[in-house]
């Protein structure tokens, strides 16, 4: 290569070349290389110092790569401040379908739960009103949701829990409380009409204030005992004006009330620290109350009543009686595990609301279907009584809110059965 180029006949010396290269202005920035006589080659085969070649296309390209690298920064920058995106972004949709799935979740949760549990009434009540042993009737009711859940554990639709001595010596006065709570309960419906009875326990929120402010010193804003009055009112409107009233009943609802509340306080304490999931909880909570209630139902009301009563019962309603008893007893697990479903699923103060919207679906329902009469005076009490609770759900959770209690607020009351 280097033999085939020709000197020109000027000649010229070296300083001559290096001065007349200082004097050669630098090239201008271009976006294209600036490539001269390329295709016609060197027509006289020679070299000239104006025509650095091979300089220019090194520098050219390289200052190209340069410009190019520059103008794609600037295109970024300039479609980030001022070009739209060109890009369909349906989070928006995602989100609302999401949410809207949600909701319709959570109201099958809430109509199922509600279903459930008036169904759970009133076969209880059929039951009682054949069969007036409550005893009887509250220990096959935890046997039916200690079974169920045993065979859920053995077949692995849910996964059983990992208990040691001190979750059972924990749970054992959660149980005692328990125990009391269902079967005053049950003794109540046993004497008085469902709707009464549900109406005294829609006082509970009373009791839970009045313990925790007496036995445990806790202290609540004066909107939370303002919101006892209509609930205390109420109560008592209903039961004074009561057309069926019974002392035993009265007392029953009311016993219930108060071992409820203590069946929380000690649920308190048990599961701080314990891993054990709500649903769990409640069915090692039944399988421990059915250990309890068991020979102080024997001794209550013992084998000998239970099997006259029995006779009569099939003998005046037929092999129904037989199925009235299976369906209180399986319904009433299923509520209180669809209850804890939905409890999963919402927050404490939209489960209060449900919980008191349950109770009004129970009222009604049992008086439309035993034929309860109801006076005015005494509806209004249920009236007020109900929205007394609804008023003390609201001004309690924004309590806890201020108090930033609500995330352990949750974790308590997953594990609180529902009375």
């Amino acid at each position: 290569m280097i033999s085939s180029i020709k000197q020109s006949p000027s000649s010229f010396t070296s300083t001559d070349f290096l001065s007349r290269k200082r004097s050669i202005s630098r090239p201008q920035f271009s976006p294209l290389p600036i490539i001269k006589n390329v295709h016609n080659g060197f027509p006289n085969q020679s070299f000239s110092s104006e025509k650095p070649l091979h300089v220019a296309s090194i520098e050219n390209f390289a200052i190209l790569k340069k410009t190019q690298h520059r103008k794609t920064e600037c295109q970024a920058y300039e479609a980030d401040r001022s070009r739209p995106l060109d890009i369909n972004i349906d989070l928006p949709d995602d989100e609302a379908g999401l949410e809207a799935a949600k909701r319709i979740k959570i109201g099958i949760y809430f109509a199922t739960w509600w279903a459930l549990n008036v169904v759970f009434n009133i076969y209880n009540k059929k039951v009682l009103n054949a069969f007036p042993f409550p005893w009887l009737t509250s220990t096959l009711s935890l046997a039916a949701g200690s079974l169920l859940m045993l065979i859920s554990w053995a077949t692995r639709v849910a996964d059983a829990p990992k208990t040691d001595f001190d979750f059972w010596k924990t749970l054992f006065p959660v149980a005692v409380a328990h125990t009391i709570g269902h079967v005053a309960a049950t003794v109540s419906m046993s004497k008085v009409a469902v709707s009464f009875t549900h109406i005294i326990k829609s006082g509970e929120p009373a009791f839970s204030v009045l313990v925790s402010r007496f036995l445990l010193g806790e202290a609540f804003p004066l909107p939370v005992y303002l919101s006892l009055l209509p609930i205390i009112g109420g109560c008592a409107l209903s039961a004074v004006t009561e057309l069926n009233f019974n002392m035993t009943g009265f007392m029953g609802a009311m016993i219930s009330n108060l071992a409820f509340v203590f069946r929380n306080i000690f649920s308190k304490k048990g599961m701080k620290g314990n891993s054990v999931s709500g649903m769990n909880y409640y069915a090692c909570l039944s399988m421990l109350s059915l250990l309890i209630l068991t020979p102080f139902a024997i001794a209550v009301e013992g084998p000998q009543l239970w099997a006259v009563g029995w006779q009569k019962a099939v003998s005046q309603i037929g092999p129904n009686f037989v199925w009235w008893v299976v369906a209180q007893s399986v319904f009433y697990h299923l509520y209180n595990q669809v209850s804890y479903m939905s409890l999963d699923q919402i927050s404490p103060l939209t489960f209060s609301i449900g919980n008191t919207m349950k109770r009004i679906s129970v009222i009604v329902s049992s008086i439309i279907i035993f034929h309860t009469p109801v006076q005015p005076i005494n509806a209004l009490g249920a009236a007020i009584a109900i929205l007394g609770t609804f008023l003390y759900s609201q001004i309690r959770f924004r309590n806890i809110v201020e108090l930033g209690n609500v995330g352990s607020e949750i974790s308590e009351q997953k594990c609180q059965p529902v009375s």
